[in-house]
């Protein structure tokens, strides 16, 4: 699989419009846990939209990651990339801090 993203580029509008939708519904906090690695804390009922997202994503851009790992104070969605891709996340993590405070 090759490492950049294979989505059409007459579907990545639609994608980042898909991303943005998300972010502003189900995203209540980001964390930045490392320039490589961004945590999303999820509203509990976004896991299946988030799993079809991330299993979209990843099939198209096989540098990101995304893993749902349990824990008790809700719902996580842990976005990676490696570190050649820092700015792409970079632009993903602004994408969703802009959701969030377009919210407030």
């Amino acid at each position: 699989m090759p490492d950049a993203c294979t989505l059409p580029t007459i579907e990545q509008p639609i994608r980042v419009l898909e991303f943005d939708r998300f972010f502003a519904e189900s995203v209540h906090r980001a964390n930045r846990t490392d320039p490589t690695r961004l945590e999303l804390v999820l509203d509990v009922g976004a896991e299946a939209v988030a799993r079809d997202l991330a299993a979209r994503e990843s099939s198209c851009c096989s540098f990101f990651t995304f893993d749902f790992p349990a824990t008790d104070t809700g719902l996580l969605m842990e976005v990676g990339v490696p570190a050649a891709y820092i700015e792409v996340l970079d632009a993903f993590a602004a994408r969703v801090d802009a959701a969030i405070r377009a919210r407030r």
